[in-house]
């Protein structure tokens, strides 16, 4: 089994950690600041796994190109802003078109992949991601009643345009993430994605903070006070983001998150062995959808 596959696995498991605990801060906090507990907790734990690497491992740190900083600074921007777009298509009645638009990310990432990296997408991948795709789609739409004229209808109003835009920008992101540590000196793949991560994270939360300051202050002090929550947010996030962009650093952006769609089984497994809700019909074979497209992208590598 190559590396990149499990390190995935391990991203996408500790994402759905995250995005509980994200879920119960959404009580306390704005949807602005649950984002922020993410990158502001994040940054220090990325810079001590960094500093960790180079004091204990003996790893030297990389030297950064201005390409590095355009890529990872496109990519940090693009990740923010394409969590902003999707927040705000809950704004809409009709948001489920929207946020089923949005799952076009991994389809998307392997356009942008050809685009701005020139990585071939192999046909059995391809077939993968679709199938894949296909899954999340039934998942996304198994609880909203639409005929297929209102679907073809909603799919030219503002909630879809929103999804596909989120969809594009978190594509960008995932590919500008790989082309930021791939620019980096060095051959070794760890400091790579570690020293990418570190800039990711401080850069981030140094934009957030300056956005909050001015539009959500007393979400910043909110943030600090709920420190024991909002620091295991952190602290998962930032475990899920070492898989992430190590994963991507060692395999096409596209591949990794596809196989990283596993999420959604770990998240329908909790929520029947925690909670005990059963599965619709169509939420099943949406799953089967997902789990075969992310075997015929496996077996295809």
């Amino acid at each position: 089994m190559e590396l990149w596959i499990p390190i995935t696995i391990f991203a996408a498991f500790t994402q759905n950690i995250r995005s509980s605990l994200q879920k119960y801060l959404k009580g306390r906090l704005s949807t602005t600041g649950a984002t922020f507990a993410r990158f502001v907790y994040a940054a220090p734990l990325a810079l001590l796994y960094l500093a960790g690497l180079v004091v204990f491992a003996g790893y030297e740190l990389p030297t950064p190109s201005s390409a590095f900083a355009l890529y990872a600074m496109t990519g940090a921007l693009a990740q923010i802003l394409a969590t902003a777009f999707l927040v705000h298509i809950f704004s809409f009645r009709n948001f489920v078109v929207g946020t089923t638009f949005s799952k076009t990310e991994t389809a998307q990432a392997a356009i942008f992949s050809v685009i701005l990296l020139g990585e071939a997408i192999t046909t059995g991948a391809t077939v993968g991601i679709f199938i894949s795709l296909i899954g999340v789609v039934m998942i996304s739409m198994t609880r909203v009643s639409l005929n297929f004229r209102d679907i073809v209808r909603q799919c030219l109003e503002l909630p879809a345009l929103y999804g596909v835009a989120s969809g594009s920008l978190f594509a960008i992101s995932a590919v500008t993430y790989r082309a930021a540590s791939l620019s980096l000196s060095g051959e070794d793949f760890l400091i790579k994605a570690a020293y990418t991560l570190a800039f990711l994270t401080v850069f981030q939360t140094l934009v957030m903070m300056v956005y909050m300051s001015v539009r959500e202050p007393g979400q910043i002090k909110a943030v600090i006070t709920t420190w024991r929550v909002s620091g295991l947010v952190g602290l998962t996030g930032m475990l899920g983001s070492v898989g992430w962009i190590t994963a991507m650093t060692l395999q096409n952006a596209a591949y990794v998150r596809a196989l990283g769609q596993i999420e959604l089984v770990f998240t329908f497994a909790a929520s029947y062995l925690a909670f005990r809700e059963r599965l619709s019909r169509s939420e099943f074979v949406g799953i089967l959808f997902v789990v075969a497209g992310i075997f015929v992208l496996i077996a295809a590598q």
